[in-house]
């Protein structure tokens, strides 16, 4: 089932732009930064128990995570907090299992490779934290975030010609958040979340109409690995659920037809449902595992979210991790899902539904600004929507400019990829602060005089030395985390 899937995907028509695509990553991936940090301890620690000790028991991991990871969940000799642990004695590990789900492949072959060699001589710890394991987690992000922007180009190219595509596929790719949790932090979910929600409308869009039950069957098990990966994932379901309204609405007005396509269209929900319940089990069995309970994620309650005062206008504007003013591009790009109405109005009308109902929640969240994040890194999960809204955006832009559209939209979406890589370049070294709002002035001012300069020696340290350069980023964010710390108490 899962054959004609991949087939379809990687061995589909092959043109220039997808060479280009494909060229791209391959000359990329020395960016693959082989680290598990933040709540990247989290999401990898079930992989890891799992691969070498059986069971999740998540204990090394805390005890191997970075500085300040470990502050507030370790005490001073290093022993793990009594508060970490949940009433089934196990470490409350709140993190989704659905990344490694997608990183165990990667990681068995990896293992067996180190019991190989370590059979014949070499002495590789195969504990799941030394260097082959974590190259293993780092470039198996980078292929499914590469896989997001893809699948996204390939949907992408389906309504729109294909340089628009690519541009902004290319836009997308490296002037969002994407690039620093598909390279930088690839312990963390979001790229992760990028493919699988962009499989997920590309294989929707892919079998529109009437799907067989096998369709039905692997469209639950894309949607329940979905959620596995990224809880807010499952907003995306409401794409089959308005395809479902609609074909209800439709058959109900065939009185001819009634009697025989309502059952057959409920027996087919109806499997499409009990699948995607069962691709759940991973998150339903290690929940109940963890915490006792299947449905209790260990995230904040709901009574403690931000209900009568949602920060609608901060989670796109505000210096503190703002969608919009870390990342301009998807002012273009959410803009242009408006005019992808044009080309298919009903997929139109659901990613728009989708992309208000994941900005509401994100809103209401206590944590909407992400905490330690570049840009608001909720939204990489909606990678796939944006390539398409980008990709309105451009076309509209060549029929307004027909003798000059490509040469501007080149224009702007140059510039933009540079703006963000600087940007990245001063969050990944500290230059702007990791946590809380930063100042556009200063951040203006390094853009063009620090960023320039340093450049060359952080990349060259990031290539040559990069241990002793994630060492020394690490202290730098434990100082500023230490800083915030006390101007807080201070208020």
């Amino acid at each position: 089932m899962w054959k004609p899937l991949i087939w379809n995907i990687l061995l589909g028509t092959i043109t220039k732009y997808d060479k280009l695509l494909i060229c791209t990553f391959l000359l990329t991936l020395p960016l693959c930064n082989p680290w598990v940090r933040g709540d990247g301890v989290g999401y990898y620690a079930y992989a890891r128990s799992l691969l070498i000790e059986h069971r999740l028991n998540f204990e090394q991991d805390w005890e191997h995570g970075n500085d300040t990871f470990r502050s507030g969940r370790l005490d001073s000799d290093g022993h793990i907090l009594a508060d970490q642990f949940t009433k089934t004695g196990r470490i409350g590990n709140i993190w989704t299992i659905g990344p490694s789900i997608l990183w165990l492949p990667f990681l068995l072959v990896t293992n067996a490779g180190v019991l190989v060699c370590n059979h014949f001589g070499a002495h590789i710890p195969a504990d799941g934290f030394s260097t082959p394991y974590l190259l293993a987690m780092a470039g198996s992000t980078a292929i499914y975030g590469f896989l997001a922007v893809w699948i996204s180009f390939r949907l992408a190219r389906e309504y729109f010609r294909e340089h628009w595509a690519f541009l902004a596929t290319l836009g997308i790719w490296w002037a969002s958040s994407l690039p620093v949790y598909m390279y930088f932090n690839p312990s963390w979910s979001h790229a992760h979340s990028a493919f699988v929600v962009a499989l997920f409308v590309w294989y929707w869009h892919r079998t529109r109409g009437e799907r067989t039950v096998g369709q039905w069957v692997l469209l639950g098990l894309v949607s329940g690995l979905m959620v596995d990966v990224y809880y807010p994932n499952g907003l995306l379901l409401l794409i089959p659920l308005m395809e479902a309204i609609t074909c209800y609405w439709k058959v109900w007005n065939k009185a001819e037809d009634r009697a025989e396509l309502i059952p057959r269209l409920l027996a087919r929900h109806t499997v499409y449902v009990a699948v995607w319940v069962f691709a759940l089990l991973p998150t339903l069995i290690s929940r109940y595992i963890i915490f006792g309970s299947a449905l209790q994620t260990g995230y904040m309650p709901a009574a403690t979210w931000n209900w009568k005062s949602p920060r609608l206008w901060e989670v796109l504007f505000s210096s503190d991790h703002g969608l919009l003013y870390w990342t301009p591009i998807l002012i273009l790009a959410l803009g242009g899902l408006l005019l992808f109405s044009h080309a298919d109005r009903f997929l139109a009308s659901s990613l728009i539904a989708v992309a208000i109902s994941f900005y509401l929640v994100i809103a209401f969240y206590p944590d909407w600004d992400g905490i330690s994040s570049f840009g608001n890194r909720f939204f990489v999960s909606l990678t796939a929507l944006f390539v398409l809204g980008l990709a309105a955006a451009f076309t509209s832009l060549g029929r307004l400019w027909r003798a000059h559209g490509a040469v501007v939209a080149s224009t702007v979406t140059t510039l933009l990829i540079l703006w963000n890589l600087g940007l990245v370049f001063q969050w990944g070294t500290h230059l702007i602060p990791a946590r809380g709002p930063v100042s556009w002035t200063h951040m203006a001012h390094n853009q063009f005089f620090v960023v320039p300069q340093r450049a060359a020696a952080e990349l060259k340290s990031y290539f040559g030395n990069r241990s002793g350069l994630m060492r020394q980023i690490e202290q730098q964010d434990v100082s500023q985390v230490s800083a915030q710390e006390q101007t807080r108490k201070q208020k």
